[in-house]
């Protein structure tokens, strides 16, 4: 991306004096090398100083902890799943929820707590950051109190497409696309 003329330029990643690998690491980390390369850790948003959620570990371990969480994020969600063919209603709304938490959290790895909260209520999210948000909490308040299954899986049903509409806005161009279906 040219910032000075705001363009895309397609030339050869030779041109650049860069690898990939560089160009991945420096996005998380937050570091800018003086090189010849886009400033893709502009461009992609990146852990800055003391944004991250652990600074003091490396690119590596944080790529590590936001693919555990992710994976347990999911696998929580899946049990959760599991649990509602054995009409556990409860132990289905509250599994799925803290699994969402959980692969939300994982972000926060990569991008820092700061950085996550403002990205989730930018104005391409925030009405999917704000559903999401209070449909997990009315799951969990629902599952632990009323119990009733009928709410718990129309809310959890409702998480579930406000988290997948929140994850597409970071995908150019998608909201457009399913909209123009």
């Amino acid at each position: 991306i040219n910032a000075e003329y705001g363009i895309l330029t397609c030339l050869p990643l030779s041109y650049y004096h860069f690898s990939v690998m560089d160009v991945i690491k420096n996005t998380f980390s937050g570091k800018k090398e003086e090189s010849a390369a886009p400033d893709v850790v502009d461009v992609v948003g990146a852990v800055s100083g003391n944004d991250s959620l652990c600074s003091s570990l490396s690119f590596k371990q944080r790529i590590i902890g936001f693919i555990c969480c992710t994976t347990i994020g999911i696998l929580l969600s899946i049990a959760g799943g599991i649990s509602l063919f054995f009409m556990q209603y409860t132990v289905f709304g509250v599994l799925y929820s803290i699994g969402n938490i959980v692969t939300v959290s994982g972000t926060l790895f990569l991008k820092g707590p700061k950085k996550q909260l403002k990205e989730m209520f930018e104005k391409t999210r925030i009405v999917a950051t704000i559903v999401w948000m209070v449909t997990l909490v009315l799951t969990l308040v629902i599952a632990f109190t009323l119990q009733f299954p009928i709410l718990i899986i129309l809310f959890v049903i409702i998480q579930s497409l406000a988290f997948a509409w929140y994850s597409i806005s970071y995908i150019p161009f998608a909201h457009k696309a399913i909209l123009s279906c």
